[in-house]
């Protein structure tokens, strides 16, 4: 309805006036050591979620970003909570926090909802599949299967979503498949021998052309 969008724009307005006049109050009410105790908070979250996102994206701009967004976030929390304890008292301290959660799990679960789900997660926007057009194994020369598996050992290195994987873990079974197929005395010697991963298979298996 169009009243909805003017009027949770109006309410969030002021909520974050409230929120802006509790931490004032907050910071004001602190002591050093209740200030030093908020800096400390605010550099341990900003810590972790900094480290989570280095692990998920590896991207310098989106781990600093994280960084800043946690440590700010706690900071304001922190503050907002002093100052409802020094004008409100523990009960309505507790009211707060729980309705901050609450909001907190409502923006989450709709964020959920609205997620893209066209592609699997993980997956690049205009990414092209590992093994998409590929020839099947059978056409492959010997020597052409022991560089696939090395392929696709390195494919499988990378941040895939999870069909690419499942695509490439498949494609490496038939591989090995046929890799056996051709010459099981070879294939036997090479796995008898702990090859490291990634190794070319071939050197220890007859090359040439396809089996008929």
């Amino acid at each position: 309805m169009p009243v909805r969008g003017p009027l949770a724009r109006l309410l969030l307005g002021l909520g974050l006036v409230l929120a802006a006049g509790l931490a004032v109050a907050g910071g004001l009410a602190l002591r050093p050591a209740g200030l030093l105790a908020v800096g400390l908070a605010a550099v341990v979250s900003g810590c972790l979620a900094g480290g989570v996102a280095h692990e998920s994206r590896g991207n310098r701009r989106a781990v600093a970003e994280a960084t800043w967004r946690a440590a700010g976030m706690t900071v304001a929390v922190l503050l907002v909570l002093s100052g409802t304890a020094v004008l409100g008292g523990t009960l309505l301290t507790l009211l707060v926090a729980g309705a901050g959660i609450a909001a907190w799990l409502a923006v989450w679960l709709l964020r959920g909802r609205r997620a893209p789900t066209g592609r699997a997660p993980g997956a690049a926007a205009g990414s092209r599949p590992v093994t998409a057009a590929l020839p099947p194994v059978s056409s492959l020369a010997t020597g052409e299967l022991g560089r696939e598996w090395v392929r696709t050992t390195a494919a499988l290195a990378g941040r895939l979503d999870v069909r690419t994987r499942q695509a490439i873990v498949a494609r490496r079974q038939e591989t090995l498949d046929e890799l056996e197929r051709r010459d099981p005395a070879g294939f036997a010697r090479w796995l008898a021998g702990t090859p490291q991963p990634g190794s070319d298979p071939t050197g220890h298996l007859r090359h040439g052309d396809p089996a008929p």
